[in-house]
């Protein structure tokens, strides 16, 4: 924590308290340090430097400090280029090059990292505490503002639950966006007092310095910077795609890999076994239900590169892991992935400490089918003049609650013509409608909310999007929002609940940058999205696994919530709780938890997100 001069100096068992709250990210260690100005906490997982990385880290004199959470790929480069500076080293810990790098680089110093990053750096010297964040937002960091002038921060939400002066009022505006996308996006929390740092932004604090944050990378995507030709694209990006694999393969402990039969985690597993002489150890998960099985595909692929393959299946006995998922995440979080999630990170650490996973691969080179949906709507909406637009909207809004999900999704994004990009972007990819939250909650919250809705969030990036056409400004918006408040978030918390830390090569920024240079006409061709890298892939992977359409990491919760979850849903959401919140309107709550009991209507999506704010917010007002 930082503390202003006047204000209470930082007291050593809050510090430890609030350490002891996240050992599960690091139980190898932990390092306390306070002084004038600042108290530093850290717990530990010892990756790189076994002995040696002990954090709090200094500098040679003692004046600059530092607590990080992450990995910094390219620290021996970095350490190279500081020992040149003049710089002492004193370990072989890659923490080590952000003491030495505040004093040669100060703020730029995020800019010259490649890896992922939360840290804190105090200069004694200037009484200034500095945060960093890295590009994409694959680790997270928060922080808490008290009335005394103290500056609270923490990778996860419990540390600063600690506190007993942090205020635990809910955000309205954060509990809007949570109904509306099933995540509270970066940079808000669910409480008003909290916020995160969001991903590529940097942060300098001091007694005289109010810490606005600040952004130090984004990404754009060029309207005109094809290479040559197709292919010399595809040999362009096996070699940055190994590139990106082998630099995340420092460590010195053993690395395994998760393999879902996808595309993205083969093509990582696939760089893995060209850059290693011994078989990789992977790792993935089945379902019995068939619709949401991928388990043969994991298994021909483990196969065909030969890897030392382990699987688990999950069972409908998985909603049992309801109260872990809700203390691994703390804000509601309402994406059913994060159980089989929970269940793959589990079993990779009974072998390994470090896993490579295939996440960043749909953002980055268009891997999603709603981008095609999108770009149908918005193809229909430019033909279709705006009288039909009208019918069209009033029919399918009219026949949407009758489809099955899939084709439900695409009657509500014509359904949305008459709206802007956001919005039928938001009816793409939310849990919920305008209309159903505006029913959903209490007349007393929707004035809290003074206007306020999901869609303004998306409805900025798109505004602020580097990017010309519709298919890179939706993989921008992704970028800014569902990769780092849902994807990466669900990995960080279920990995870290277990001690297991993820990386993702395909969120290596040189990666990222280079891909959003690849022609849209590249990442989506017809209606078959990663296109140049299946084509890169053709010589690596099995024909049948690159002909694959995405398939999702989801659970049968429709299923759940009327038989497994029954009671679970009448207690939670039927009981008088969720009414005390004065969040919810009790008669709309009782018609979706009916409506879905009786198989009329699939809610299942609105319901499992209420399910997760109960849990979240019991969990949060204690």
């Amino acid at each position: 924590m930082f503390v202003p001069r006047g204000a209470a100096p930082a007291d050593p068992a809050v510090l430890r308290r609030m350490a002891d709250s996240i050992r599960h990210r690091g139980p190898d260690d932990d390092g306390f340090h306070v002084e004038d100005g600042i108290g530093l906490g850290f717990r530990r997982l010892s990756i790189i430097d076994l002995e040696g990385g002990h954090q709090p880290l200094f500098n040679e004199d003692g004046a600059v400090a530092v607590v990080f959470n992450g990995e910094i790929y390219n620290f021996r480069e970095l350490r190279r280029e500081l020992e040149q500076l003049g710089h002492q080293f004193r370990t072989r810990a890659d923490s080590e090059v952000l003491v030495h790098g505040w004093e040669s680089w100060g703020t730029k110093l995020p800019e010259r990292l490649r890896g992922m990053f939360a840290f804190a750096v105090w200069d004694r010297r200037r009484r200034t505490l500095f945060l960093g964040r890295d590009r994409l937002g694959i680790k997270p960091l928060h922080l808490a503002r008290l009335a005394d002038g103290r500056v609270l921060f923490a990778s996860e939400l419990k540390a600063l639950l600690v506190e007993p002066q942090l205020s635990r009022q809910l955000d309205p505006a954060a509990v809007e966006e949570y109904f509306g996308l099933g995540y509270v996006p970066d940079p808000r929390s669910i409480l008003a007092g909290v916020e995160k740092l969001a991903p590529g932004h940097r942060l300098l604090l001091g007694d005289d310095v109010p810490g606005v944050p600040e952004r130090y990378w984004d990404v754009s995507f060029p309207s005109a910077s094809a290479p040559a030709s197709r292919g010399e694209a595809t040999e362009a990006l096996l070699a940055r795609l190994d590139d990106a694999v082998a630099s995340h393969l420092v460590s010195d402990v053993p690395i395994g890999a998760f393999l879902s039969g996808g595309i993205d985690s083969s093509a990582v597993v696939g760089s893995m076994r060209l850059a290693t002489d011994e078989a990789v150890r992977t790792y993935s998960i089945t379902f019995a239900e068939g619709a949401f099985d991928e388990g043969r595909f994991a298994r021909q692929v483990a196969v065909f590169l030969g890897t030392r393959h382990r699987e688990e299946r999950a069972t409908a006995e998985g909603f049992r892991l309801l109260p872990q998922i809700l203390a691994a995440y703390d804000e509601p979080f309402s994406d059913s992935s994060a159980i089989p999630t929970y269940l793959l990170c589990q079993l990779a650490r009974q072998e390994v400490k470090v896993v490579l996973s295939g996440d960043g691969g749909d953002e980055t080179l268009a891997g999603y089918s709603r981008y095609i949906r999108q770009r149908t709507a918005l193809r229909t909406r430019a033909w279709l003049p705006r009288p039909l637009r009208t019918v069209a909207h009033a029919a399918a809004r009219g026949v949407a609650p009758w489809l099955g999900s899939r084709a439900e999704r695409i009657a509500a994004a014509v359904a949305s013509l008459g709206g802007d990009e956001a919005s039928i972007y938001l009816r793409l990819v939310g849990v919920s409608e305008a209309s159903d939250r505006a029913a959903l909650f209490s007349p007393s919250f929707r004035r809290q909310l003074q206007g306020h809705r999901a869609e303004d969030r998306l409805r900025a990036c798109f505004a602020q999007a580097p990017a010309h056409d519709p298919l890179s400004r939706a993989q921008y918006v992704d970028l800014k929002t569902y990769l780092p408040g849902e994807i990466l978030t669900k990995v960080d918390r279920a990995s870290m609940a277990h001690s297991l830390e993820v990386r993702v090569p395909l969120l290596d920024h040189q990666w990222v940058e280079w891909a959003a240079t690849v022609p849209p006409a590249w990442r989506l061709r017809g209606g078959v999205g990663k296109h140049l890298l299946r084509d890169a892939l053709a010589r690596r992977l099995p024909s049948e696994v690159l002909a694959r359409r995405k398939h999702g990491f989801t659970v049968p919760v429709a299923a759940w919530l009327r038989g497994a979850l029954r009671g679970e849903v009448e207690t939670r959401l039927l009981g008088p709780d969720l009414a005390e919140t004065g969040i919810f309107e009790p008669r709309t709550v009782a018609r979706l938890v009916r409506e879905h009991f009786d198989g009329s209507r699939d809610h299942a999506a609105l319901l499992w997100a209420l399910l997760m704010f109960h849990g979240s917010w019991e969990r949060i007002a204690r």
